[in-house]
């Protein structure tokens, strides 16, 4: 047994020591490239026909470039205030689109935009869900209503619950806020 795994591992050595084993480092690399500088080697530099950027200092912005493989490219932004109070922000709202050829020779274009609800898409190509049944969307619009009308009693509720200052005290107030000036 110990002779087996003492041939594998000399038989292991010899074959990585007969991987490296007479290299001339640089002059065999150009001899023999590798698949990324062979990949380097044929490909095709793609030249950028147009492009364009205009940024403003309150964070808006329109770019827009064209390419000689046919995409085309552009965009527009701006910073929107979201949220209230202590929760409020900023977020980037980004609307676009761009187009290319697909390898099947179709034009494929895409309009999107992009906020703080997230990347929505559309285009031609992009699948869609079916159309949602009549009885569904019966069922989603019971389920609405009943959310709406719970918080709309909830409204109610809390408003009632707020305590209501006598008129005779409101008139007070008046009375001192006129004898002041």
């Amino acid at each position: 047994m110990k002779s087996i795994i003492l041939t594998v591992i000399l038989g292991l050595a010899a074959a990585q020591d007969s991987n490296y084993h007479g290299r001339n480092s640089y002059q065999d690399d150009k001899q023999n490239p590798s698949n990324d500088e062979r990949k380097l080697q044929l490909t095709t530099p793609i030249p950028i026909l147009h492009w364009n950027k205009q940024q403003e200092h309150d964070g808006t912005y329109k770019t827009s470039y064209e390419t000689g493989n046919n995409i085309i490219a552009e965009e527009s932004g701006y910073i929107k205030k979201v949220g209230e109070g202590e929760d409020q922000g900023e977020a980037l709202v980004q609307q676009g689109s761009y187009s290319y050829t697909s390898p099947e020779g179709k034009l494929i274009t895409i309009h999107y935009t992009a906020d703080e609800t997230g990347f929505h898409a559309t285009g031609d190509h992009i699948p869609t869900p079916p159309p949602v049944s009549e009885e569904i969307q019966k069922g989603l619009d019971l389920i609405f209503a009943g959310i709406r009308q719970q918080e709309e009693a909830d409204a109610r509720e809390a408003a009632q619950k707020i305590p209501q200052q006598p008129l005779s005290q409101q008139i007070e107030r008046r009375d001192n806020y006129d004898r002041k000036f």
